[in-house]
């Protein structure tokens, strides 16, 4: 199909009272198993990458392949830049063609954060791309250390948005980067006094290891975008590691095989997660 900008999926997925996937990559293999999960199930996705993944997969090289698969797929899929923190690393981005980016300025007191995004919005704008921002503060580590968890204040997401014009605004309700000792517990009357007062798609980020409940709750709550990274990555390596521990003697080609089969699998099942209805619950 092409490489949109991730509102329009979002808003798509919002006609269906559903979420979008966004899925975090670092590799060819990643890429490779995100679209053919989304072209198998017939379901837009979000490939992107977080700057601090960067030091792993450069964004010279990994920008310009998650570009071209979007391009190239049967699906729409747009292509965003996951926790900007440097407005160098935004316009790189902007520059190698991501549709969207992310700007991460949740740790900056509040007046500063919307400076700065506003800032991003200008500029990506004039790159036909749009803008997503954190308000509150997602826990768990994502460029720049253990954050604690703060939550969104509603009463300033509303002010937030408009004065910022952001497309989609990362909110804080529980939430948190990586693995979970235990089940987060997510702060839904937030999440329904945050969509009372905004406008705009509501993004979820720290998805691995939540329930299917959660991710029903948090649809029906406003969510259109869910973020997937830490869990892709470890089925992933689990599949290598599955594959190697098997044979002999490895065979490159063999464990990139297995290394796309383990992002597919995982992909594959969130998608049937956050689509349409909510089908598979």
């Amino acid at each position: 199909m092409a490489l949109v900008t991730m509102d329009r999926l979002m808003d798509r997925a919002g006609q269906k009272n559903g979420a979008v996937g966004a899925f975090n990559v670092g590799n060819m293999e990643m890429v490779m198993g995100v679209v053919q999960a989304a072209q198998e199930l017939g379901e837009p996705v979000i490939l992107q990458i977080a700057q601090k993944r960067l030091g792993h997969s450069p964004l010279s090289l990994i920008g310009p392949m998650m570009v071209a698969a979007a391009e190239n797929a049967t699906v729409d899929i747009a292509v965003n830049l996951d926790h900007g923190l440097t407005l160098e690393c935004i316009r790189q981005a902007l520059e190698l063609g991501f549709s969207s980016v992310m700007l991460d300025a949740s740790s900056l007191p509040f007046e500063e954060n919307i400076e700065a995004s506003r800032r991003v919005k200008e500029l990506a704008s004039s790159y036909g791309a749009v803008v997503e921002a954190e308000l509150g503060v997602v826990g768990g580590n994502e460029g720049g250390g253990e954050k604690q968890i703060r939550c969104t204040e509603p009463e300033s997401a509303g002010e937030f948005c408009v004065r910022t014009g952001v497309d989609a605004l990362a909110v804080a309700i529980g939430n948190a980067h990586g693995v979970y000792a235990a089940l987060p517990e997510l702060r839904f009357d937030i999440l329904d006094q945050i969509r009372e007062r905004t406008r705009v798609p509501l993004v979820l980020h720290g998805g691995t290891g939540m329930t299917p409940e959660m991710f029903r709750r948090a649809i029906n709550g406003g969510i259109r975008k869910i973020n997937i990274a830490t869990s892709g990555l470890q089925s992933m390596a689990d599949y290598a590691r599955d594959y190697c521990a098997g044979v002999t003697k490895a065979d490159y080609f063999k464990l990139s095989e297995a290394m796309v089969e383990g992002v597919y699998k995982n992909t594959a099942a969130h998608i049937r997660l956050f689509a349409g209805q909510l089908r598979n619950f």
